[in-house]
């Protein structure tokens, strides 16, 4: 069986709401990303580092309930990391970090369809290193896929963490940044302009998401597509970013496009096929966005919502 490998942070998210009301929520963007594949029928292993205590339980169990496979000696962490999320009123969301990260021993081979990284466990040693190590020997056997999901507060100055974003972006074959993530790295830039030379840096897909106003995607081979985001009252925007990875993902899954041996065609992917996996990401998003948290919808849930 194919499967989805996810390394990188899994944590708990202390939440502090505009109201005054604090909860704590299993969370990390690439254990988000874990969850997301899952829900959506994905046979997924994540490989992240946990504490063997009340919040590393939380956080496994939560995981595990969904159909995520630990990587076997994720949990050896001394403690498990949290980060401090405070949410304004509108319901965006601002991230301080108490957090360690190593990666446990992967296996790859080519049962592995895609291997995603991303966020501050692919830049912050030194878990880094590794992750730029194991994404450069997986491309032999598997698609890889990046989100730098940049976290000011703990990866430090853009400067000192741009030249191996740049090398992570070059090693994967999809690519999804925010424009928050552009406007950080490359603050005199115009996001696009940034995109598109990424895009011929070494990926066959790079999209850009712009939050409430939608995405765009620039391949490879010059193809660009814009999808609005769909209309939704949003509750917050905890997980939204990843939860559109997952559905990118699943979305190329379908379509055939995952997996070494089908890099070539991904890299010729055509307009339509493109627009097609961008709208389910977005609509994937959009119900996120539409509840509490990083709950994405489970592939029944999906077929039976309407968002917008």
């Amino acid at each position: 069986m194919t499967h989805a490998l996810v390394i990188g942070e899994a944590l708990v998210d202390v939440v502090h709401a505009a109201d005054g009301t604090v909860t704590e929520h299993p969370g990390g963007s690439p254990a988000n990303v874990a969850l997301g594949l899952a829900r959506l029928g994905r046979h997924t292993e994540l490989a992240t580092w946990l504490g063997k205590d009340a919040r590393g339980r939380l956080v496994s169990d939560h995981l595990t309930a969904s159909g995520v496979h630990l990587v076997p000696g994720s949990d050896h962490a001394e403690r498990t990391s949290t980060s401090q999320a405070t949410l304004a009123a509108d319901g965006s969301a601002t991230y301080t970090f108490d957090l360690t990260s190593r990666v446990p021993e992967v296996a790859l081979d080519d049962t592995v369809a895609v291997l995603h990284s991303g966020s501050i466990g692919a830049t912050l040693a030194p878990g880094g290193a590794a992750v730029a190590e194991i994404a450069a020997a997986a491309r032999e056997h598997a698609t890889i896929s990046y989100d730098p999901n940049a976290r000011p507060t703990i990866m430090g100055a853009a400067d000192s963490v741009r030249g191996h974003i740049e090398h992570l972006v070059s090693l994967a074959d999809v690519v999804k940044v925010s424009d928050e993530d552009i406007a950080w790295l490359y603050p005199d830039d115009d996001d696009i302009d940034a995109v598109r030379r990424w895009s011929r840096s070494g990926p066959s897909v790079v999209i850009l998401t712009r939050g409430g106003t939608g995405s765009v995607g620039v391949t490879a081979t010059g193809v660009e597509v814009e999808v609005p985001a769909p209309r939704v009252d949003v509750v917050d925007t905890v997980g939204a970013g990843d939860s559109y990875m997952s559905g990118l993902l699943d979305a190329l899954w379908t379509a055939r496009l995952l997996g070494a041996k089908r890099r070539d065609a991904l890299t010729l992917i055509d307009a339509d096929t493109l627009r097609t996996a961008m709208e389910r990401a977005a609509r994937i998003a959009a119900i996120v966005v539409s509840r509490a948290g990083a709950n994405p919808p489970t592939r029944k849930e999906l077929e039976n919502e309407v968002v917008g």
